[in-house]
């Protein structure tokens, strides 16, 4: 009973020790001294006193002795267990004896009485409720937060410290529980001492449910104690639900907890993981962890800007965490590479995922590539964008200290990329990392790795390094110049930059020189000195490429130095900026004022500066000075319009053409006087059009805007050879020179008009105040007769050049120009003439003496090559400039070789000098005048704004002002400039290059915005060319090119001939070649507006009902696919209309057909996420309709009857565009394999190669003939091919899913394969009938290849072969019958040595030796009866009939043993089955 009283007591005491300490007990002091004697006394029974009064007890020398006795005892008498815990509760209500029993007598070692006493079962469970009642009493004890009290002064803490690994616990779930209820009072450094000891004190009992669901509502109430329950977690013995439950507790902190708990959130979440749930750790940790970069950007500058540390240790610990954790674990990198990778949309990356990518790339070698792919991956996708990295790196330095070499990595990477979205994030990261890192070493390595880049001779790296290095010198200039000694290793490679770099390169170096030269450090002056030592060596050297560094350097930095914006100011002892700039202007133009092409370069680089900046008055005084003498150089006075005077130049009659003025014009153009008069005339007239550029720009730039200081010059008459040099007696009538001297007027002609339109073309597109509507409208119309006086011209002398080849001069600096043989190229009649006098003797040479000569020039071109090969550096290019200015560099023309490949295009072109008639045909396109397009000058994107433009008149046809022509000269402008954005530069063709000199620095954006208005222009000229296919060639409209020329005052040429259906015809393919490209142009489909504004251009009126219904869901008008589909429609109507036309024109429409349905699966392939599957499916739809009306139309172009007069030139030159066409009707069919195997079993068998097209006509394709039968068959050996190869690749696919694969789908797929076999089975055996050998050569070539393809799937055939035993046998026999026919021809190939067929044999007999083998197995491994024989074929020729011998009588050692005896007997068949009967 007592002891029950106590039990009661003590409970209503551990209620109120809540609020207040209990008072002492009212036990009388007689009871109580009895009690306690008598548990003094059964202690000393078993040996343990309390001798000591201020000490511990005096334990026995044997311990378990005490446990023993004890034990035996309290199970002896059932009552005295009570009497002794009574006493014992009632002695430790004394502070001093409680901690005396809690003391261990040994301080080694944990030895308290009270720990000896928990370890006697019959007391265990009372003596913990005691203890555990004790402990509220010391709660109230508070400590200053710096001090902590010794073990032995803090009770609570030898309380908690006596249930450390006790070795068993009676009712460990009641303890439990009790112990967890007093948690949840105890105060935080307590609570944080048990949960941290609970592992220990509870064991690894595994069934602690009440722990977990205690601990998370501890970490509810307060998140300080996460850091002991992380590693109580850590410790517990726990099943698999609840440590599911423990990382569902720890994820649901990562929101909450402070900062400084996250390191070990993260450490013990990411350790904890397992392929269970690595998923969702590093779903939440990349979701909830607020981490670096989350606050503002403008904050974090402002902060930077006044001191303060932006960086939290707690940020450096969690990045540690991360590392470290994923360091151990690859299971994590891997789920994290997954789970990025899963990752479509924008929205979802988040900052930390460039950090993990960090992470893991410093961690370790194995997947950095990956990391990288990745990393470029979300960049190009725009997933990762540069506000990202700024949160990363700006204002965090010390944090991204440690990782800088692996940014640094990521920077150098994403530089030499292909891709232009990952090279401009690249030149971010580097720009960032430039701006962060202030010290010298993280300059240095930044600058390194820019100049390796400049070094890599990678165009697009080349160009991204330096267009970075300008970046920083346009921001950090000052910071740059103590380190020039660095960035002067990039002089070392300007030998192979292209302009474009050079400007960059200059760019750098100008900035620096113009902050040395106000700064009065010795140091960055000589950085000034140096730099204008170099480029003024650069432009006296005799050679061109040096020639055009220096002059393209000392113009960048006179922009820079004669900026009138610049306020900078030098010191006393130097010249002001605008005096050494003028100095460079006159060292540059003297240097070059005798070789015209460094003298235009000098000009286009001038008139380009003058566009984009101001420079000072003296400097445009200058300038303007000295392209006033342009009117003393190139013009004449007239007199009423007329010559003065009329002279004969070399025998030529001049006259004025092309007077727009009348008789009010005061000047003409001196083209034909210069073009045959000295060289220094002859010079002036190649500067011409550039000289004419800079005037414009002058005049413009002091005139407003405005070029009516010069108007004259657009409508003044041009001095040119008399057009009756131009007819047929005329032309034969002329000497070689003078024809020379003609078709260089007219060059010179062109090219004036060309910067005519260049120059006023601006006062048209703009608002100009001081232009007038009246005036404007006037320029207009003078731009559009000039450009007809152009087309004019360029027509003539389209014809001149197809006459009378030869090389026409080079007008503007183009980019791939370099080397000696441009330099000193005055380009005159004199030179000319000495020139064709050395050809002239050369071409009556002997053949012996041209072998020599040719060996000769082999050998020196051989070595010239191997000097190129060697990249002097700058210092021997000075010093070899020093040592080279007095010489003389030998003038040679670097187009000779052009007129000797010209040679044999003359006996073509010999019906020119014959007596029959000669045509001028408008808008021709020849190979002779395009060769060498690129030498004109550029035609600027502004001039094409002349296609919005038209006259609108009401008359009897479509085009009534005949300006068709005028538009498809314009078109093929635009088409030109198109192919810059679709082609690298190295792939331009030579009419490409023409316009790439100040065009080839507009961005993909600039394009698009300015190309935007000219859309329903397009539209409106596409129209009228179709209305005048459709109204056909009406011989009552063929005078109106001719009343229009004469208004615009060409010469009337009798022989020129001007057909209104080819124009239209070619106007249509150029408008149809613009659209697919722009289609086609990278990342179109990231602008949006662009792309609809395209399509909406080329609408159909009306989308037929029957097409729309076909379509579900129906697609809207307005939406996108909705434009798809009505291009799609429009272009149709338009392919019909062709078909009765013209065969190129069909073929054109088509391939623009493909261009709409492939840019629809692009922007299918775009779409994103699931929320838009009903836009997917439409578009699906609308795609499936497109694919059947695309190979509806292929089909119809194959099988239309095409006459000698809509097929232009028979089949002659179109096998590139029939293996299209054919390509398309393939793969764009209902079923790809049927109609192969249709094609090659059933309608090429019936063409041979005796038939004519003619007799061919009956199986349906008259595009089917043998002209073209060989083009047909390796079309449909490479979609068979094409086709296999998706199949194998699917079943690759079956076989790596673990779910199994129907019967019905393997079926399918067998009854595929078995189809292109019968396809390369009937091809292989056309050989038998046509005896060509390229077409044998494709059958040797293509069989092996399929034979290849065909043992990828053997082990798909193995696995299926019980099931479908009797189809693969099949297979294998009907493929065996085309690996016989191809060894047949390997074998006659080599008696005949046919070489296009022997080097084809080696692969493909090893492809057959596989096969027979692969099949041996095959039927070895399975128990399905079968029998398989192996022996040596017998040697037949292709009919069948047996070869006596193998030994051919030419060559008998080729052939001997060439069959391996792998190869079967052909009476006997590869498998048989071989049915046992029993």
């Amino acid at each position: 009973m007592v002891f029950l009283h106590q039990q009661k007591s003590s409970s209503l005491k551990r209620e109120s020790s809540l609020k207040s300490p209990l008072p002492p007990s009212k036990i009388p002091k007689s009871g109580m001294d009895s009690e306690i004697e008598k548990m003094i006394s059964i202690l000393a029974e078993a040996g343990c006193t309390f001798i000591n009064h201020s000490g511990p007890p005096s334990l026995p020398s044997d311990p378990h002795s005490l446990r023993r006795h004890l034990t035996r005892l309290f199970s002896l008498n059932p009552s005295l267990p009570s009497l002794f815990l009574s006493g014992f509760s009632t002695f430790i209500q004394s502070p001093t004896d409680f901690t005396r029993v809690l003391t261990s007598s040994n301080p080694t070692r944990n030895e308290s009485l009270v720990r000896h006493l928990l370890l006697v079962p019959s007391i265990q469970l009372e003596l913990i409720n005691t203890l555990l009642e004790k402990l509220p009493e010391y709660f109230h004890v508070d400590f200053e937060p710096e001090t902590s009290l010794s073990l032995e002064d803090d009770v609570a803490r030898l309380i908690i410290n006596q249930f450390r690994w006790l070795e068993f616990l009676v009712d460990s779930k009641l303890f439990t529980e009790k112990l967890m209820q007093l948690v949840c009072v105890c105060p935080l450094n307590l609570k944080k001492e048990i949960i941290g000891s609970l592992p220990e004190i509870i064991g690894d009992q595994t069934n602690n449910n009440t722990v977990v669901q205690s601990l998370q509502q501890l970490l509810r109430e307060d998140s300080a104690v996460i850091l002991p329950v992380l590693d109580c977690f850590s410790n517990l013995n726990l099943n698999p639900e609840l440590e599911e439950q423990v990382i569902t507790i720890a994820l649901s902190c990562i929101r909450t907890i402070d900062a400084e708990h996250i390191p070990y959130l993260l450490r013990f979440l990411l350790l904890s993981a397992t392929p269970a749930n690595v998923r969702r750790i590093i779903s939440h940790i990349r979701g909830d962890l607020k981490f670096v970069g989350v606050s503002n950007y403008r904050s974090t500058q402002q902060n930077k800007l006044k001191g303060k540390s932006l960086v939290d240790n707690s940020e450096a610990s969690i990045l540690d965490a991360l590392r470290s954790s994923l360091r151990f674990k690859n299971m994590l990198c891997q789920e994290i590479l997954k789970e990025l990778n899963s990752l479509e949309k924008p929205r979802d990356h988040k900052v930390i995922d460039i950090w993990l990518l960090v992470l893991m790339y410093v961690n370790g070698d194995s997947l950095q590539k990956s990391i990288l792919k990745i990393f470029k991956k979300k960049i190009i996708e725009d997933c990762i964008q540069e506000v990202m990295l700024d949160q990363c790196i700006c204002g965090n330095k010390d944090l991204v200290q440690d990782y800088f070499p692996s940014f640094l990595s990521l920077s150098e990477y994403l530089l030499a990329c292909k891709e232009q979205k990952a090279r401009e994030i690249g030149i971010h990261l580097y720009a960032r990392l430039f701006e962060e890192f202030n010290d010298t070493y993280s300059k240095h390595e930044v600058l390194g790795a820019l100049i390796t880049h400049v070094g890599s001779g990678v165009s697009f790296e080349v160009c991204s390094a330096l267009e970075t290095m300008a970046l920083l010198a346009s921001k950090y200039t000052r910071e740059l110049i103590p380190l020039s000694c660095h960035i002067n290793g990039i002089l070392d490679y300007l030998e192979g930059f292209s302009v474009e770099n050079l400007h960059k390169v200059y760019e750098v170096f100008s900035r620096l020189v113009l902050l040395a030269r106000s700064s009065e450090d010795c140091f960055g002056s000589s950085i000034a000195n140096e730099l204008l030592m170099v480029v003024r060596k650069q432009v006296s050297h005799p050679e061109l490429k040096y020639k055009k560094m220096g002059l393209v350097g000392t113009l960048k930095i006179v922009s820079f130095l004669g900026d009138a914006s610049d306020v900078t100011s030098t010191s006393p002892s130097q010249k002001s900026n605008a005096e050494e700039a003028l100095e460079l202007l006159k060292t540059s133009l003297n240097s070059c004022k005798q070789l015209y092409l460094p003298l235009i370069l000098f000009y286009d680089e001038l008139t380009a500066i003058l566009k984009y900046k101001t420079l000072q008055p003296e400097i445009i005084e200058w300038i303007g000075k000295h392209v006033g003498e342009f009117e003393s150089m190139f013009l004449s006075d007239l007199d009423s319009g007329q010559l003065s005077i009329k002279n004969s130049y070399c025998g030529l009659e001049g006259e004025l053409w092309m007077n727009l003025d009348g008789v009010i014009s005061p000047i003409c153009l001196n083209i034909l006087p210069l073009a045959s008069s000295s060289i220094q005339s002859a010079t002036s007239l190649q500067i011409l059009p550039a000289n004419f550029a800079l005037l414009s720009a002058v005049e413009r730039l002091t005139n407003q805007g405005s070029l009516g200081g010069i108007d004259a010059l657009l409508g003044c008459p041009l001095h040119l050879p008399s057009s009756k040099y131009f007819s047929i007696a005329g032309w034969q009538s002329l000497t070689e020179k003078q024809k020379e001297i003609v078709t260089f007027s007219l060059f010179h002609a062109a090219n004036w008009i060309r910067e005519l339109l260049n120059a006023f073309c601006t006062q048209i597109g703009g608002r100009l105040e001081c232009l007038s509507q009246p005036a404007k409208e006037d320029i207009i119309a003078k731009l559009l007769k000039r450009l007809r006086n152009l087309v004019f011209i360029e027509s003539l002398l389209n014809f001149s050049i197809k006459c009378c080849p030869q090389s026409l001069p080079e007008l503007h600096f183009h980019v791939g120009q370099c080397g000696s043989s441009f330099l000193n190229r005055p380009n005159n009649m004199g030179n000319v003439e000495k020139k064709n006098e050395h050809k002239t003797k050369h071409d009556s040479a002997s053949p012996d003496y041209k072998k020599k000569h040719k060996r000769k020039s082999k050998t020196s071109t051989s070595s010239d090559t191997n000097d190129k090969l060697r990249q002097p550096t700058i210092l021997e290019v000075l010093r070899k400039a020093s040592n080279l200015t007095t010489q003389e560099v030998q003038y040679e023309d670097s187009s000779s070789t052009f007129l000797k490949g010209r040679t044999s295009e003359s006996a073509d072109q010999s019906s020119c000098d014959s007596n029959g008639p000669v045509s001028v045909e408008v808008s021709a396109v020849d190979k002779a005048l395009e060769t060498q397009r690129f030498k004109f000058r550029p035609l600027l994107f502004q001039c094409l704004s002349l296609l919005t433009f038209s006259k609108n008149q009401d008359t009897c046809c479509s085009d009534p002002a005949a300006e068709l022509p005028l538009h498809l000269y314009l078109l093929r402008e635009l088409h030109y400039k198109l192919d810059n954005f679709i082609r690298p530069i190295k792939d331009l063709t030579p009419r490409c290059l023409s316009c790439q000199t100040g065009f080839s620095r507009m961005t993909v954006d600039e394009f698009l915005s300015k190309v935007k208005p000219m859309f329903p222009s397009l539209r409106k000229h596409f129209d009228s060319a179709v209305c005048i296919l459709q109204e056909g060639d009406d011989e009552t409209c063929q005078d109106h090119w001719k009343v229009q020329s004469a208004i615009t005052d060409n010469p009337d040429i009798p022989n020129f001939m001007f057909s209104k259906i080819s124009v239209s015809t070619l106007v249509i393919k150029e408008v149809l070649s613009c659209f697919s490209k722009m289609l086609n142009l990278p990342d179109i489909q990231m602008h949006k507006t662009f792309l609809s504004d395209l399509l909406q251009s080329f609408q159909s009126i009306k989308i037929p009902d029957s097409i729309i219904s076909s379509i579900q869901p129906i697609p809207l008008p307005g939406t996108r696919e909705y434009f798809y589909l009505g291009a799609f429609i429009f272009l149709e109507g338009v392919f019909s209309i062709a078909c009765s036309v013209s065969f190129m024109l069909a073929s054109e429409c088509l391939l623009t057909l493909e261009s709409v349905v492939i840019s629809l699966q692009i922007f299918l392939g775009k779409l994103e996420g699931n929320s838009l599957s009903t836009n997917r499916e439409l578009i699906q739809g609308v795609l499936h309709v497109l694919h059947s009306r695309l190979g509806t139309s292929s089909q119809k172009l194959l099988k239309h009857d095409w006459n000698n007069e809509t097929l232009e030139n028979g089949w002659k030159n179109k096998g590139e565009i029939i293996q299209k066409i054919l390509w398309i009707y393939l793969e764009y069919s209902a079923s790809t394999t049927d109609l192969l195997d249709e094609l090659a079993c059933s309608i090429l068998p019936q063409v041979t190669s005796s038939k004519t097209m003619a007799e061919d006509d009956h199986h349906g394709f008259p595009t089917l003939c043998p002209a073209t039968f060989v083009l047909w068959y390796r079309v449909l050996h490479e979609v068979n091919l094409s086709v296999l190869n998706k199949l194998v690749k699917e079943v690759v696919h079956f076989e790596k899913r673990k779910a199994g694969v129907q019967p019905e789908t393997v079926k399918t797929h067998l009854i595929k394969t078995s189809k292109c076999v019968n396809v390369v089975v009937s091809l292989v055996n056309m050989c038998k009938t046509h005896d060509k050998v390229n077409l044998r050569a494709m059958a040797v070539k293509y069989g092996g290849k399929f034979v290849d393809f065909f043992l990828k799937a053997f082990d798909f055939l193995q696995i299926h072969f019980q099931t479908h035993s009797e189809i693969i046998i099949q297979l294998v026999k009907d493929l065996q019958k085309a690996t016989r026919t191809i060894q047949i021809l390997c074998s006659e190939a080599k008696g005949l040595k046919q070489t296009v067929i022997t080097s084809k044999i080696p692969a493909t007999k090893r492809s057959m030796e596989r096969f027979l083998f692969c099949v041996k197995a095959l039927l070895h491994t399975t128990s399905s009866g079968c029998t398989f024989w192996m022996g040596n074929l017998k040697h037949k020729d292709l009919a069948g009939q047996v070869v006596s011998s193998q030994a051919y009588v030419d060559d008998q050692s080729d052939n001997v043993n060439e069959d391996p005896a792998g190869v079967m007997d052909e009476d006997q068949p590869a498998s048989e089955e071989d049915r046992a009967t029993e």
